[in-house]
């Protein structure tokens, strides 16, 4: 099956990233697939296809994790890989170093089964780019969008299975692992 591990956005903050999506996508709709406002996410770490043998033992290694619920907010938009090969639109989070301790910790507890991130960037993607013509143009468009500082807790992270259909992506809930101690 495929997993992948995540912290849950609130509905407030999945809207107003739906409206920031809006802000884009006119000029560009046929080009741009945008990430199904449900469905966003911060995604941790992705595993990718994992045998069903496995899944208990990912389940009993991210148990073991533990950290202090923290506060991350809203930054500016960035694109992945760079703003000449433009293939994903993402809003960052700020400040970093609390998901990267997280992050972290998860890959440590995983290395025995996966791959650790070479460059994990914390953020959460909004669109999956197919063409843009003018670059630049586009970049500048994305430069203008204002992103206000909303405030996402994070107090647990899930191991989600992914899967994939004509309609996009269907996520379901593997389980839950809760912060230890109150911000």
């Amino acid at each position: 099956m495929r997993l992948f591990v995540a912290v849950e956005i609130s509905d407030d903050i999945k809207n107003y990233l739906g409206k920031i999506q809006e802000e884009f996508i006119d000029n560009h709709s046929n080009k741009i697939g945008l990430v199904n406002v449900n469905n966003i996410h911060l995604t941790l770490k992705f595993l990718g296809e994992v045998q069903p043998n496995n899944v208990e033992i990912v389940k009993k290694d991210l148990k073991k994790i533990t950290f202090n619920k923290f506060s991350v907010y809203l930054d500016k938009i960035g694109v992945f890989p760079s703003e000449n090969c433009i293939r994903v639109v993402w809003v960052g989070l700020k400040p970093e170093d609390p998901i990267l301790g997280l992050q972290k910790d998860i890959d440590d507890r995983l290395k025995k089964l996966f791959k650790k991130e070479k460059n994990f960037k914390a953020h959460i993607t909004l669109a999956r780019v197919k063409f843009i013509e003018d670059k630049k143009q586009f970049i500048n468009e994305l430069k203008k969008i204002k992103v206000e500082n909303k405030n996402i807790k994070v107090d647990s992270f899930k191991l989600v299975k992914s899967s994939l259909t004509g309609q996009g992506p269907i996520y379901e809930d593997i389980d839950i692992f809760s912060g230890d101690t109150p911000e």
